[in-house]
């Protein structure tokens, strides 16, 4: 009975241990959500895990429109929008692996380029490098890096299953 009920402390604490660690990424880097950052760029140069938060800051001018699909995207129909935010400082929390699509809902934004594609891999993946990504200041994030949070969850769970278990 001990031993389950510690086992079960070492997976709670795991999970939390996962979720105060996931990554918070500004869209846009430091210019945020707005016509004048690269947001190819910046995208290229993230990691998208499972459990992170890409965080949208945005004027009253703009809004966020996340779109179903990649036709969408590509001819940027606003219309078909699965979800549309306009707060000024909206948050999407990335749930499972796969690819999402967000886009300007203000006329004339998105064709303008005020788009970007989102590529969510799983919690445990291995960062990937991007090749060929540019690190002008728009590509810059406020988001931790994945070595390091990775690193130090490794060491919190050994300390915390040291402590129960010794």
């Amino acid at each position: 009975m001990v031993n389950s009920c510690r086992l079960i402390a070492v997976v709670i604490a795991t999970v939390f241990l996962r979720q105060a660690l996931a990554a918070k990424h500004s869209v846009g880097g430091s210019q945020g959500w707005d016509e004048s950052a690269d947001f190819d760029s910046w995208a290229s140069a993230q990691t998208f895990k499972v459990g992170d938060e890409l965080e949208f800051k945005y004027s009253q001018l703009h809004s966020v429109a996340e779109l179903p699909n990649e036709s969408a995207f590509k001819n940027c129909d606003i219309s078909v929008a699965s979800n549309s935010l306009n707060d000024g400082d909206s948050k999407v929390k990335l749930t499972k692996p796969g690819t999402r699509y967000f886009a300007c809902g203000t006329s004339g934004h998105c064709e303008q380029g005020m788009k970007v594609k989102i590529t969510t891999v799983a919690a445990d993946a291995s960062p990937s490098s991007p090749t060929g990504a540019s690190t002008t200041p728009a590509a810059t994030t406020q988001s931790s890096s994945a070595a390091p949070r990775h690193q130090l969850l490794n060491f919190f769970a050994l300390m915390l299953f040291i402590a129960i278990f010794v």
